[in-house]
C-alpha cells in the first residue's frame, strides 16, 4: 500500500533466506525486491531472552548502504509491521539538509520502554531516517560498534549506540509513531501531532481503526483518504456549536468526535486512553503524553463518527462523510448530538511549506448553519493571525 517505487524510493525487504519457489518480484514493479541479509553467526550476543536476528536486521544499515543506489539522500529503515506514508515522509525530510549529518527518528510513548532503552533513541518501529553522508559513514565503522554492544536487545539500540559514539544525536520528529500500545488505538489517532503523519507500527497488535472493517481493509482505507490530502491526514481541528454548547473535534480522514457539552482545547487535544498498557506493572500505565480517561458508559462517552467517504468538489474543495459505526441504546433529547446520524467536512487540500513545516500552526473550523436535524456540516479553514479556538460565551 505504502511502497511507491521509481526514481524516489527504492530499497529491499531482507530476509534470512529466500522462499522457496520464490522468483523474487523481478516481474512486479509495484512491490520492492528482495535482498537476503548476510551472516551475523560471528558477533556474540548476550541478552538474555532475546533473539540474535537483532544484529542481522542491525546490519541492513551497511548492507543498503552497499546496495551503491546514486543519488541517494536519505536511508530510511523500518520493521517488517511498520507502514509510512510516503508523501508526508518526504515533506518532513524535506525541511532538513540531507548534505549534513542526520539521525532522525522519535522514541516510544511508553514511559518504561524510553527509561529502559533512551528517550535520544530512534525506535526501530517508528522508522528510523539517517541522511546519505552519515549513513555511508556509519557503515565503515558498524561491524566494530556491534561487537561493542553484545548486551543490547535490538538492532535499534545498535544503532543508536554507534551513532553516538560517533557524535551524533537524535533529532525527534513526533510523526513518526511506535504505537507501543494494545488494543484500541483511537485515541492516540484522534489526537494526532500538528506535524505530518509518516509512519504507524504495531497495527497487527492492535484492533483494527475502523470498526467493522479488517485490519487491511481499514488501513487501505486511511490511505485511500490520504490520498486526497496526505499533509492533512489525521490533523486535528476543534470547533464550538454555540447554539448547542457542542464542542467538535475533527481528525481529518479518520474520525469526527463531538462532545454533547463544551470543553477547553487543551482538554479536547489530550489522548483518550482508549487502548490498554504493552505491559502489565504498575508503571505500565505511565505514558509520555497528556492522557485523558476513558468514559466505560457509552452513554456518558462522547459521539465518534468515523470516516465514510472522501470525495472533490468545485475549485478543489475536498468533502469527507463520517457516519456512526457501533449501536447504542442511550436516551436522546432535543439538544443530545445522538440524533445526528452524519457529519460532513470540507477543507481545501492543505499544502505545507518549508515555513509551515517550522512553524506548524492547528487550523480552525467553524460548524455551518444545518441542512438537515441529522446532518452537521463543518468547515475547516486557516485561522485568522489573532484568532483563539475558545469556547463561546
Amino acid at each position: 500500500m505504502w511502497w511507491k517505487p521509481g526514481r524516489n524510493m527504492r530499497g529491499c525487504v531482507f530476509l534470512e533466506k529466500m522462499p522457496p519457489n520464490y522468483t523474487n518480484n523481478a516481474n512486479d514493479s509495484s512491490l520492492p525486491p528482495i535482498c537476503i541479509s548476510g551472516d551475523t553467526s560471528r558477533f556474540k550476543y548476550t541478552f538474555r531472552g532475546g533473539t540474535p536476528s537483532a544484529i542481522r536486521v542491525a546490519r541492513v544499515v551497511t548492507e543498503t548502504v552497499a546496495l551503491n543506489h546514486s543519488n541517494v539522500r536519505w536511508y530510511v529503515f523500518g520493521d517488517d509491521d511498520t507502514v509510512f506514508f510516503t508523501e508526508n515522509l518526504l515533506k518532513t525530510l524535506s525541511k532538513y539538509d540531507h548534505g549534513l549529518w542526520y539521525y532522525i527518528g522519535s522514541n516510544s510513548e511508553h514511559f518504561l520502554m524510553n527509561k529502559a532503552f533512551s528517550y535520544e533513541m530512534a525506535f526501530g518501529g517508528a522508522g528510523i531516517a539517517i541522511s546519505s553522508p552519515l549513513a555511508k559513514v556509519l557503515g565503515k565503522v558498524f561491524d566494530a560498534c556491534i561487537e561493542r554492544y553484545p548486551h543490547l536487545f535490538g538492532s535499534d539500540a545498535r544503532i543508536y549506540s554507534c551513532l553516538a559514539e560517533l557524535g551524533v544525536g537524535l533529532t525527534h520528529e513526533p510523526g513518526f509513531h511506535q504505537l507501543d500500545v494494545r488494543g484500541n488505538m483511537f485515541g492516540v489517532l484522534a489526537a494526532h501531532t500538528l506535524r505530518p503523519l509518516v509512519s504507524l507500527h504495531h497495527l497487527e497488535m492492535n484492533d483494527p481503526i475502523f470498526p467493522n472493517m479488517t485490519k487491511m481493509k481499514s488501513l487501505e482505507h486511511l490511505y485511500n483518504a490520504a490520498k486526497y490530502d496526505p499533509h492533512r491526514i489525521l490533523q486535528q481541528t476543534v470547533c464550538y456549536d454555540r447554539w448547542y454548547t457542542w464542542t467538535v473535534s475533527v481528525s481529518w480522514g479518520y474520525a469526527v468526535q463531538v462532545f454533547s457539552y463544551n470543553i477547553f482545547l487543551p482538554d479536547a487535544l489530550r489522548i483518550q486512553e482508549s487502548y490498554f498498557p504493552w505491559q502489565t506493572s504498575d508503571l505500565a500505565r505511565h505514558y509520555d503524553f497528556d492522557t485523558r480517561p476513558y468514559e466505560p458508559d457509552p452513554c456518558k462517552r462522547q459521539l465518534v463518527y468515523f470516516l465514510h467517504n472522501v470525495s472533490t468538489g468545485i475549485n478543489g474543495q475536498i468533502k469527507t462523510i463520517y457516519r456512526k459505526k457501533t449501536p447504542e441504546n442511550c436516551t436522546i433529547t432535543m439538544v443530545s448530538p445522538r440524533r445526528l446520524e452524519e457529519i460532513r467536512v470540507v477543507s481545501q487540500k492543505l499544502e505545507i511549506d518549508r515555513k509551515r513545516l517550522l512553524s506548524p500552526r492547528r487550523q480552525c473550523c467553524d460548524v455551518l448553519p444545518s441542512t438537515s436535524r441529522n446532518v452537521m456540516d463543518v468547515a475547516i479553514r486557516e485561522c485568522k493571525e489573532d484568532e483563539l479556538i475558545f469556547i463561546h460565551p
